[in-house]
């Protein structure tokens, strides 16, 4: 545990480093190969073993328990997005943000009630691959991670960042009920994206494509908190990739 502030600190200049060097990417997805094959062997996995875990989970507990075990993961990110605020000076927001980890910990017993939400307060979304974005790495390689999916070079670099420096389950010493809280998170977090991977999977459209550009769509979106104007060329280009993937077999 003594040495973590020293790999904290490790895994920060990497990132950095990685800022560096793939600041100016022009095409956003030069890994397609790759990606795509990544992308077939999560879908392999998901449909063989994820998706039934997820969805038995979903089947078997009751959703009152499902809703507070998704809070109580939301509260922690929570925390992370705290952290995020602060390194990208959004100081009224961060004050925002800890009212909300105030309230949802004490009157939410842990954050399995929502509280806060009902007493009005916005849930935020705030990760390291967006403060790299808020200092200046606004363009990166579209990359698909074994296992967990849709990121990008930039996003990865802040993953890594957000779960070993910043998510306090990794601050829990005993291994064993760290590894639960892991499972526990990963479970619920696919069981909830279920009816989205159903209707991704009747979609005519080519699904890799479609989750890329929604992926990458959307993290443009949390970079500039929601204040993104489509420019014409945008939406052409968009419209070209869905045009292009509906023909692909």
């Amino acid at each position: 545990m003594r040495a973590r502030p020293i790999k904290t600190m490790s895994i920060i200049v990497i990132a950095a480093a990685m800022l560096g060097g793939c600041a100016t990417q022009a095409n956003k997805d030069p890994l397609e190969g790759l990606n795509r094959a990544i992308y077939k062997f999560n879908d392999t996995v998901d449909k063989a073993a994820l998706k039934p875990v997820a969805g038995a989970y979903k089947a078997v507990v009751p959703g009152t328990i499902r809703t507070g075990v998704n809070n109580f993961f939301s509260n922690l990110g929570d925390i992370v997005t705290v952290i995020n605020d602060l390194l990208q000076f959004k100081f009224s927001k961060a004050m925002d943000d800890i009212g909300r980890v105030a309230i949802n910990t004490t009157f939410g017993i842990g954050g399995v009630v929502d509280w806060a939400s009902m007493d009005g307060i916005e849930k935020r979304n705030e990760d390291f691959g967006q403060t790299l974005a808020h200092w200046g790495w606004e363009n990166s390689a579209y990359l698909v991670l074994p296992f967990l999916g849709p990121s990008t070079l930039r996003d990865t670099g802040g993953l890594i960042v957000d779960t070993l420096a910043f998510d306090p389950i990794y601050y829990v010493e005993h291994v064993p009920t760290r590894n639960q809280l892991l499972l526990t998170k990963f479970i619920d977090r696919r069981s909830t994206f279920l009816p989205g991977s159903d209707l991704l999977d009747e979609a005519a459209l080519d699904p890799y494509v479609f989750m890329r550009d929604a992926y990458l769509q959307r993290r443009n979106n949390q970079i500039n908190d929601g204040n993104v104007p489509q420019s014409p060329d945008e939406s052409a280009e968009l419209e070209a990739d869905l045009v292009a993937s509906a023909s692909r077999p």
